[in-house]
This record gives structure tokens, C-alpha cells and sequence, in this order.
């Protein structure tokens, strides 16, 4: 089974459209700035999620730089469903 072909305008994680300046196709416009993706740090857990085939490839979106910064909004440990009144 082969797999499918990387998009460079595509979240490796998600799938989604990451909005990468760099990878949009050049349409004679002017040349794009710099990407949002260079004006924001990435955390070595994020970037560990990103398959090796895709690394250096595509950027990863925003919602998942925004997802991996958000504590998680679980329960806390130790609590359990009965533990809530």
C-alpha cells in the first residue's frame, strides 16, 4: 500500500490547511512575507508528533500550535466521575 502524497499546504498532524505562506503556489503576485509559522515557537513535544516523512515538509496550523499551549482540561488526578457532587 503506497502512501499518500505529502501537501505541503496541509497540517501533517490534522490534515487541514495550515496557511503556509512558503507553500502556497506563487501566482505571479507579489512575493508572500514571511510565514506566520516563523513568528511563533513550536515545543519540541509538538514538533515530535510530526511524521518523519512530513518533517522540514509542512507546517503545522495554528490550531494545533494553539491546541499543544492549552493545559489539559481534564480532571485532575485522582478525581473520578463519583468524586464530583
Amino acid at each position: 500500500m503506497t502512501q499518500p502524497a505529502l501537501d505541503p499546504c496541509r497540517c501533517p498532524l490534522c490534515g487541514q490547511p495550515n496557511a503556509c505562506a512558503m507553500a502556497t503556489p506563487n501566482t505571479g503576485a507579489a512575493a508572500p512575507g514571511p510565514c506566520w509559522c516563523t513568528l511563533v515557537q513550536f515545543s519540541a513535544d509538538l514538533l515530535k508528533q510530526v511524521p518523519e516523512a512530513a518533517r522540514n515538509k509542512a507546517c503545522i496550523c495554528a490550531a494545533c500550535v494553539a491546541a499543544s499551549e492549552q493545559p489539559s482540561q481534564g480532571k485532575s488526578q485522582g478525581e473520578s466521575e463519583s468524586d464530583v457532587a
